[in-house]
Parts: C-alpha cells; sequence; structure tokens
C-alpha cells in the first residue's frame, strides 16, 4: 500500500512540474497587455476568446515566413544529415580498415569538446566562406551527423546480413548500389526515428537562427519571439501567445509519430 502511495504521489509530482508551465503560458496567453500588468501570472484571464495577442505574433512577428524559413532548414538539413550519417554507418559496419576505430573515436571525442568553445571559428569559417545571413549556414551546421546517430545506425546495420552484400556484388552491383537499395531501405526504422529527433531538435533551436541569421527576412519561429522582448521590459502575453502557436506543430508531430520513436530507439538498443 505504501509503495502505490510513494508511486502515485511521484507520478503527480513529476506531472505537475511538466505541466505547470504550459499552463501559465497558456493563461497568459489570453490577458490583454492591460489585464497581464494588473493580474498575477496565475490569475485565469477574463476571457478565453480573446485573440489579439495571437494576431499580433502572426502579423507584427510574421510566424508564416518564420515557419518557412524554418521549414526550408529542416528540409534541407535532415536529407543531408541522414545522408552523411547512413553512408557512415555503412563504412563503419561493413568495411575492416586501419582508422575505423579512429573514426569513431573522434566523434566519441567530439561529445567530451563544449561547442561554445569552437563558435568564433565556427563564425570565421561561415564568414569566409560567405555564408553568413543566408539559409546556408544553419544547414551546413545542423547537416552533421553524430555519435547517438552513427551508433543507432550501427545497431541496426549489424542485424543486416552481410551475405546480401556480397549477392549484390555477384549480380555486379556497385558499392552505391547495395547502399541505394539494400542498405537505406532496411535502415528506414533507425532514419524515421532520427529524423524526427533531428526535425525537432533543429525546430527548437535558438541560437544558430539567431547568431548565423540575424536579418529579419530571415527569421524563424524561435527568434521570431525576440521581437516582442527588449532590453528593459518584455511583452510577455504576446510571447506566450506566440510560444502556443510554435508548440502546436512539435506536439501534434510527437502525439502523431511517439510510437516510431520509442520503437527505432528500443528496438535499436535491443539489436
Amino acid at each position: 500500500m505504501r509503495i502505490n502511495v510513494v508511486k502515485y504521489s511521484s507520478a503527480l509530482l513529476a506531472a505537475f512540474i511538466v505541466l505547470f508551465p504550459p499552463y501559465v503560458v497558456f493563461i497568459n496567453a489570453f490577458k490583454g497587455r492591460e489585464e497581464y500588468a494588473l493580474s498575477g501570472i496565475f490569475d485565469l484571464p477574463k476571457s478565453f476568446l480573446n485573440w489579439d495577442n495571437f494576431r499580433l505574433v502572426l502579423e507584427v512577428g510574421r510566424m508564416g515566413n518564420a515557419f518557412k524559413n524554418i521549414s526550408i532548414i529542416i528540409v534541407l538539413a535532415v536529407v543531408l544529415n541522414i545522408f552523411i550519417g547512413t553512408s557512415l554507418a555503412y563504412v563503419l559496419g561493413r568495411f575492416e580498415f586501419k582508422l575505423r576505430k579512429f573514426v569513431i573515436a573522434l566523434y566519441a571525442g567530439a561529445v567530451i569538446i563544449p561547442g561554445i568553445t569552437t563558435q568564433v571559428a565556427v563564425f570565421t569559417i561561415i564568414k569566409e566562406l560567405g555564408l553568413f545571413n543566408t539559409y546556408y549556414a544553419p544547414v551546413l551546421l545542423y547537416m552533421g551527423t553524430d555519435l547517438v546517430q552513427i551508433y543507432l545506425y550501427l545497431q541496426f546495420m549489424t542485424n543486416i546480413p552481410a551475405e546480401l552484400d556480397e549477392a549484390a556484388m555477384l549480380e555486379g552491383a556497385s558499392l552505391f548500389k547495395i547502399y541505394r537499395s539494400i542498405i537505406l531501405p532496411l535502415l528506414v526504422p533507425a532514419i524515421a526515428t532520427l529524423t524526427i529527433l533531428k526535425a525537432i531538435g533543429i525546430y527548437n533551436d535558438m541560437y544558430i537562427p539567431y547568431l548565423y541569421m540575424p536579418a529579419q527576412e530571415l527569421g524563424v519561429v524561435s527568434t521570431t519571439l525576440m521581437k516582442f522582448s527588449g532590453a528593459y521590459s518584455a511583452e510577455w502575453n504576446s510571447i506566450c501567445a506566440g510560444i502556443l502557436i510554435i508548440l502546436i506543430p512539435t506536439t501534434l508531430l510527437y502525439l502523431v509519430l511517439q510510437r516510431y520513436i520509442f520503437a527505432g530507439i528500443v528496438s535499436g538498443s535491443v539489436k
């Protein structure tokens, strides 16, 4: 009995911690500027039919343009990320060569290095390549694969019989043909999982778009919210409305595709 009490109490506490911030954002999104200033942040709005903040965010924040920009970046970066990650996993998982372990060690070592320590060098490279204030700067930074992706792909690779490669070679297939026709289709579960996680990560990131695409016309959903805050004040009611608008795509995507996320991760760990 006591174990059940502790278990359910812990579950309720965890649910409260997770759901309370979105609840505060939700109730304040429907308050006008004056109502927000005169009421407490935990007070309910006078009306949940006040859509002025949402209209302001969509018009002044140019949220439609922001969604277009982030969609272009996500599509380009994810497609290139899939190609780099799966082709690298194909090489590391199918071929034995002297530097194989060294390459894996380099990816493992990169995880240890704080990203902020390399930003000056990265910014200089982007600037010299002429990619500053273009879509290509974040695409170039996002498209790289990481250690988690490599290991997940490699786990799936171990379950693909090498005899399939040998049979294809006997039929005259090239290495690229084997990769495209055999390896890539059989990696679809892992690709689906990592595509979702990568897309959500890019969608929620603010640092890279803010640093490498400061132009107003290149704003994305995360940097758009900065239009409603200044050095000494912020329109928190409008920011809350913007946060709700931004949350809609990721929430729907997660609810629809969550089984693929869990299935891919669990399947990869089992393999």
